[in-house]
């Protein structure tokens, strides 16, 4: 007979909570309460990487059916239900006094939350680079870190192997973007010809309609649209444009449920990130945090964007009724396959 302790190997997983000592009831209930809160989130984020990666597998395919964007959005959706039900987590941990936490803040010696390498690997599987951390100014890679500290342990060995694989996996990110690359604009794809005029001539009515709008946007949208990008990312983003500013046609209305699915998962991680932030401040002050940083590093991580041309896109969009005329309505009016073209999707980093 299967039980319910059995299925879910209880009594393993309760005794993974004695701290240094190997033994919970050697520990306060505070310090009990710190681990617990700690390593539930951390059961979270092996759920979180499992979700993401399905839809990284997903949208990385050379083409991707129609019928797969509703089953992607409902695993992202978790992502989403997941980090909202975290942030209330940190009133949780809130519980836990300032005076309280020294009393065993010691014990956890060098230890910081910024070694947790899944959420590190979270963070290279959405897309995360080293050049956005060196944008906010850290002074150090906390991958790199881990990977120094976990290769000194003899049962370190895994969490390398785990990151070095997870950062030379496709991120999300990248899916994405080659994704929309294989995208319809304007009723045109990569493989058919004049496929760049289309979409370039797409572009240029845009900008025209947007310089009548709202003139301030002009050099924006031409940084976010130049033509000095390579043509795979300039595509992506002018495809992004086109789902974004249509979006309530029948064949772009899951394309585009799942951009604000994602958009809004950055904007959980974002309020996750800040939410973290304010509990340490709230614990210990401007202090030093005991891996050596601190809530000005927790404050700056909240700055990342990782789907950066997602969040770019919303400041020159335009009303319904200025956009530019739509060529080939019927394509987008019918649910329907179109034949993709059989090359691999090109390289999106700029």
């Amino acid at each position: 007979m299967t039980t319910y302790w059995d299925y879910l190997r209880l009594v393993p997983l309760l005794e993974q909570q004695g701290g240094i000592e190997g033994d919970d009831g050697k520990l306060s209930e505070d310090e009990l309460h710190f681990i617990v809160v700690h390593q539930v989130f951390e059961l979270w984020l092996k759920l979180v990487l499992r979700e993401v990666r399905l839809a990284r597998d997903h949208m990385s395919a050379e083409w991707v059916p129609e019928r797969h964007i509703p089953q992607i959005v409902r695993h992202l959706k978790r992502v989403n239900e997941i980090f909202k039900l975290s942030l209330d987590s940190f009133a949780v941990l809130e519980t836990l006094t300032p005076q309280d936490f020294l009393a065993f803040r010691k014990k956890l010696g060098d230890s910081s939350g910024f070694q947790s390498y899944q959420m590190r690997e979270f963070e290279l599987l959405l897309g995360l680079k080293p050049a956005e951390r060196i944008r906010q100014q850290h002074n150090f890679d906390p991958v790199e870190e881990i990977i120094r500290l976990a290769s000194a342990q003899a049962h370190g060995q895994e969490i390398v192997g785990n990151l070095q694989r997870t950062r030379n996996e496709v991120s999300l990110r990248d899916a994405l973007l080659g994704w929309l690359y294989r995208a319809p604009v304007q009723g045109s794809l990569p493989d058919m010809a004049g496929d760049r005029d289309v979409v370039t001539g797409f572009v240029k009515e845009y900008e025209q309609k947007l310089n009548n709008f709202d003139a301030t946007l002009t050099a924006e949208f031409q940084s976010f649209l130049s033509q000095s990008e390579r043509y795979a990312t300039f595509r992506a983003r002018a495809a992004l444009l086109f789902v974004e500013s249509y979006r309530d046609l029948p064949l772009l209305s899951w394309p585009n449920l799942l951009i604000e699915t994602v958009v809004e998962m950055e904007e959980w991680i974002v309020l996750w990130r800040m939410r973290h932030a304010r509990m340490v401040e709230r614990m210990i002050g401007r202090k030093t945090g005991t891996g050596g940083s601190g809530v000005a590093y927790l404050d700056a991580t909240a700055n990342y964007r990782i789907f950066h041309e997602f969040w770019t896109v919303r400041t020159m969009l335009l009303p319904r009724e200025q956009l530019p005329p739509l060529r080939q309505r019927a394509l987008y009016e019918l649910v329907g396959s179109l034949s993709l073209p059989s090359k691999e999707a090109p390289n999106l980093e700029n």
